[in-house]
């Protein structure tokens, strides 16, 4: 680690999992109550936007029951500890990297607190709800949607990401599932610039056999232990 001086890391579903957000893929997950197609696409807005918008708006809502864990808390203590370089890629639209202490946070698939003006393509800060039309910030017209990144649309700063892994001493991905594209290949795009690779996540993700080294477990053990490592190494 002494020779580690850019970091890149990817963050998922698994490490809010422990926080009481509710995940997609898992067993009761959100993929089981709503259809993709439904809620998380282009075509489901203009078909139901209503639909969309209360879904969303609830998960806006639950935010506030949910606290940042220690694998949150632990990535801030290495951004503010760590001496080199730091990308924290996440592909959560919730805050809590934010509110563990995270300040180089790129949410690429968007953030559930923030709103997008389909009229005039402005970003505004979001808190409250979004089914009763509000006017634009900006533009005033009742046109927003969640600022989030629907199947079928492309993912947030993917120059800077693509950057970022083409010149990372290592790459690490925690609490992903390895099967949502483009993220899944960010793995083998840091290995083949050269990198070293580590997974940390709750069990072999599908993207598993591309990295250097795995360790599995809850993101509250490992992420903490990998960074007290770090940290101890660097020093």
């Amino acid at each position: 680690m002494a020779e580690i001086e850019r970091i890149v890391i990817l963050t998922g579903a698994g490490i809010s999992a422990e926080s009481g957000i509710d995940t997609f893929r898992s067993a009761g997950g959100l993929w089981e109550q709503h259809r993709v197609e439904d809620v998380a696409t282009p075509e489901g807005f203009a078909r139901n936007p209503d639909l969309v918008l209360n879904f969303y708006d609830m998960r806006r809502a639950a935010l506030t029951n949910v606290a940042p864990n220690p694998a949150h808390e632990a990535l801030a203590r290495l951004e503010r500890e760590f001496s080199g370089e730091l990308l924290l890629v996440t592909q959560n639209v919730d805050d809590l990297h934010e509110r563990g202490g995270s300040t180089r946070v790129l949410h690429m698939h968007g953030e559930l607190k923030s709103a997008l003006c389909t009229s005039c393509e402005t970003r505004s800060p979001w808190l409250g709800t979004m089914i009763d039309r509000p006017p634009c910030p900006v533009c005033r017209a009742p046109t927003l949607r969640p600022d989030v990144v629907w199947f079928g649309e492309m993912p947030y700063q993917m120059g800077r990401i693509y950057q970022a892994l083409e010149s990372c001493d290592l790459f690490v991905s925690i609490g992903t599932s390895g099967a949502v594209y483009p993220a899944g290949g960010f793995v083998q795009e840091a290995r083949s610039s050269g990198a070293r690779t580590l997974e940390l996540n709750l069990e072999p993700s599908e993207g598993s056999r591309f990295f250097h080294e795995s360790r599995h477990g809850p993101a509250s053990i490992v992420v903490p232990g990998w960074v007290n490592e770090v940290l101890q190494t660097g020093r």
